[in-house]
């Protein structure tokens, strides 16, 4: 029963969505336990209160479904920053990152940062931006194409759908094999 409804009066709404008229909180309250149904107040402001019969369990459940739906990943944009004379251990380290946010759904920015006479040597810094692209395979697409910004070479990635999708299916699989050897 619900206790909130302390009207004398009330609007009920059936199951069915046809309006039953006004009536006692009681008599309305009686006709959804008839009917095996909750009461539920929809409009308490207005005159008289509007209440309708309806299970609320599953209200409940369709309400929380749809603002699921409503929410999702919001797309970011992380940067990853590269020298180009940056070690390869220090690009995997750096890469494993960009792939990580790849796999969430942002879009990563790579930039390769130039410092005094390195100005000169530009095809450097674009040879690693191809080793970037070739190192993260088809989890990437380009998005945006290398340009100069001042002292800065930077591109945009996205993610590849089929490949995230494939890159998430082999991690599951290596987890499985992982946890088998395990046992």
């Amino acid at each position: 029963m619900n206790e909130r409804i302390r009207a004398r009066e009330i609007r009920v709404i059936g199951s069915d969505g046809s309006q039953l008229g006004v009536m006692a909180p009681e008599a309305a309250l009686a006709k959804a336990e008839e009917e095996g149904l909750d009461l539920v107040e929809v409009a308490p402001n207005s005159t008289p209160p509007v209440c309708r019969i309806m299970d609320y369990g599953r209200y409940r459940y369709e309400q929380k479904k749809k603002s699921g739906k409503a929410k999702g990943h919001a797309t970011t944009l992380k940067e990853v920053k590269l020298r180009p004379r940056t070690d390869d251990h220090d690009l995997e380290t750096k890469l494993k990152n960009a792939r990580r946010f790849l796999m969430e759904g942002d879009k990563v920015k790579v930039t390769v940062m130039f410092r005094g006479r390195e100005m000169v040597h530009r095809s450097i810094g674009q040879q690693q931006l191809d080793r970037v692209t070739t190192m993260l395979g088809n989890l990437a697409t380009v998005e945006t194409p290398p340009r100069m910004e001042g002292r800065f070479l930077s591109m945009i990635l996205v993610a590849n759908r089929d490949g995230v999708a494939e890159a998430k299916k082999r991690l599951e699989e290596e987890a499985a094999a992982a946890e088998a050897q395990g046992e």
